[in-house]
């Protein structure tokens, strides 16, 4: 039973990712990330021409902040690529070690969950 609805869960997972809406990238002036998040937006936090860092809602629903380091100085760290159409990636994935545990791509503003 337990077996189905992970099964069930992953599909799920998996549809909505084609179907949603792709993020959007917004960048903020300052150093830090601002206290409230967009609900599905990617949000780059630049100072004086320099990225700090990329904060978003995690996508699995539990609410949480997920804050990841893109200072060329930062370990860990993440790279963010934007297409023409102002559609961000991310790289590596986003897995989160604490919480829900989360493991996702980020790519071309869609969510593509790891298994």
């Amino acid at each position: 039973m337990i077996n189905l609805r992970i099964r069930i869960a992953r599909w799920w997972r998996n549809t909505w990712a084609r179907i949603e809406p792709r993020r959007r990238l917004r960048i903020v002036e300052g150093d830090s990330l601002p206290a409230r998040l967009p609900r599905r937006a990617i949000v780059l936090a630049r100072d004086d021409g320099e990225d700090w860092c990329v904060g978003l809602r995690c996508p699995c629903g539990c609410g949480d902040v997920v804050e990841l380091l893109v200072v060329p100085e930062a370990k860990p760290r993440w790279d963010l690529a934007v297409d023409a159409k102002g559609r961000p990636s991310l790289s590596p994935s986003v897995w989160r070690q604490k919480g829900c545990r989360s493991h996702f791509w980020l790519r071309r503003g869609r969510i593509y969950w790891c298994r």
